[in-house]
This record gives C-alpha cells, sequence and structure tokens, in this order.
C-alpha cells in the first residue's frame, strides 16, 4: 500500500469516525431534550393560623375599645366633681362677699 492509497483510507475512516461522532452527538443531543429535569416539588406554605390571628385582633381591639370607655368615663366624672367643686366654692365665695 503506498502512502497516498493509506493517506486515502486513514481520510475515509476518519470521516466515517466523524459521521458515527456527529450520530452519537445528535443522539446524546435528542436524549438530554426528551428528558425533563426532575425538579422537587415546591413546598406549599401552610396558612399561617387565620382563625386564631383574627380572633386575636378582635380580643386585642375589644380590650384597647374597653380601655377607651373607660377612660372616658373617668374623664366625665372628673369633669362633674370639678363642676361641683367650682359651683360649690364659687357660692362660698358669694357668702363671704355678702357677709364680709
Amino acid at each position: 500500500m503506498s502512502d497516498l492509497e493509506k493517506a486515502a483510507q486513514d481520510a475515509v475512516n476518519a470521516a466515517a469516525n466523524s459521521e458515527q461522532l456527529a450520530l452519537i452527538a445528535a443522539v446524546l443531543k435528542a436524549q438530554q431534550l426528551t428528558q425533563q429535569p426532575v425538579t422537587p416539588p415546591t413546598p406549599v406554605a401552610a396558612p399561617s393560623g387565620g382563625a386564631a390571628k383574627w380572633i386575636g385582633i378582635g380580643i386585642g381591639g375589644s380590650a384597647l375599645l374597653l380601655a377607651v370607655a373607660v377612660s372616658a368615663v373617668a374623664i366625665a366624672i372628673s369633669a362633674v366633681a370639678l363642676t361641683v367643686c367650682v359651683l360649690a366654692l364659687r357660692s362660698v365665695w358669694q357668702d363671704v362677699r355678702k357677709n364680709g
């Protein structure tokens, strides 16, 4: 076999090998495209105590409104007491001015 024939045979073998490699690469690429990556399921967040949260808000709101109501009653009692005190002092002052 001459060098030319040997080089031609090597070229034919290289072409066949490159066709086989291209075929193998295409098959691998097709396998990669058809295989879906396995994604782990996303965790579902558990409800964060919806009813308990609203019950707590209701109790807290009720306590706040009760405190406001008691404060309003205390302010009203103080206003009445102050009025009575002022009227009594005015009466005493008028008596002192009349007798004095």
